[in-house]
């Protein structure tokens, strides 16, 4: 597989030298970070700072998806703050080493100007503050899988038989976004899907991004076909070896898993956040569940209802009035980065599907349809 459409799993491999967002202190405790940690710098930010944070992630990762903005040239590095704006970018430097000391040196001049109120150096292994992320990263290119997801090629077309499904013929194959479709309306006519309207979007958004639309796309993780599905995931779905790139097959998983993940975190989810209108309810619930593919649903009911991990989340729930659907799912995943396995990549990945999505969203072809009236 090409390195530039691996999934966005492998992204966790680049933070080591770069991260992203923070700064501040915590409100309630008037604590200052020790200057030497960046986790330190997390567990010291108050809440309030996610504000705004899903617009600004998703303007930084459109840079770097489109190779446009301050990423137009892919050999640099951008630094942001803990609500993911956008502070300065630097040329790469002739090696690792050499990038580090200029992102270091940029750090502690944006410290000096008052621009951050602290700074962390970064090193190998360790992220530094204000967090940076490389412009040059393995990403999908997102017009080449559009049009792959669209059928644009007759070669990308689609079509097979899978359990109870029948989709297409040799004469007359259809394109991914229809299959999708089809499994889609097939299973909630058989009542077997509890999802929220907008899903079926965004799992074509997660198509786009765990493999660019190619069938044979397959991670160094083992994670295989249109959406990466790891061996244990299609072995739940009773998908037998020889049919592991199924497109069908892959489709009709990925609900499946979605609808249990559904099914396993809408009590916690309803306890904590079933006072929110209704469609803030269910456009933060989408996201969650998008978390919940990229890191397992496990994590994510952790932050909904661990004594510890589900702070964040109480907070958002109290002052929801101040924060959009995708500042909450942001929050409750960023100040508990360090944590339980969470990582930068987490963030990334919520914010790469969402830009899939509105992609998708600006073809002519399905821009005026059903589709897309979530966006």
């Amino acid at each position: 597989m090409n390195c530039r459409l691996k999934s966005l799993r492998q992204l966790a491999l680049f933070f080591i030298l770069t991260g992203s967002v923070l700064n501040h202190v915590r409100a309630d405790t008037g604590s200052q970070p020790s200057g030497n940690d960046w986790m330190q710098v997390i567990r010291s930010s108050p809440y309030w700072v996610s504000q705004g944070v899903y617009s600004n992630i998703l303007t930084i990762r459109d840079w770097v998806l489109r190779e446009g903005g301050y990423c137009d040239d892919t050999d640099r590095h951008i630094l942001f703050d803990m609500r993911g704006q956008f502070l300065a970018w630097i040329s790469d430097g002739a090696d690792r080493d050499d990038t580090q000391a200029l992102l270091n040196t940029t750090r502690q001049s944006l410290h000096e100007k008052k621009t951050v109120e602290t700074w962390v150096p970064g090193q190998e292994g360790e992220t530094g503050y204000p967090f940076a992320l490389a412009c040059d990263q393995p990403h999908v290119n997102l017009d080449e899988a559009v049009a792959r997801y669209l059928g644009t090629i007759p070669a990308d077309r689609i079509w097979g038989d899978w359990d109870d499904l029948s989709f297409g013929s040799t004469e007359r194959p259809g394109a991914l976004h229809e299959a999708l479709m089809y499994v889609y309306q097939r299973r909630m006519s058989q009542n077997r899907l509890e999802l929220p309207e907008a899903l079926p979007r965004y799992l074509a958004g997660q198509i786009l991004i765990e493999s660019g639309g190619q069938a044979r796309a397959h991670s160094e993780a083992n994670a295989r076909g249109i959406l990466q599905l790891s061996p244990s995931a299609l072995s739940d779905c009773q998908i037998k070896p020889r049919n592991y790139w199924h497109r069908l097959a892959q489709i009709d998983c990925a609900f499946k898993l979605m609808n249990q993940n559904a099914r396993n975190l809408r009590p916690a989810f309803e306890q904590r956040f079933g006072h929110l209108p209704q469609a803030k309810r269910d456009r933060l619930f989408t996201l969650l569940l998008v978390q919940a593919y990229h890191g397992g649903a496990g994590r994510v009911q952790a932050l909904l209802d661990d004594e510890n991990l589900s702070r964040p989340a109480a907070y958002f729930a109290e002052h929801q009035e101040r924060f959009s659907a995708g500042d909450i799912a942001f929050g409750m995943v960023f100040h508990n980065l360090g944590r339980d396995r969470l990582g930068l990549a987490s963030l990334y990945y919520v914010a790469d599907v969402q830009l899939a999505t509105e992609a998708l969203c600006r073809s002519p072809r399905l821009s005026t349809t059903e589709f897309c009236k979530w966006n």
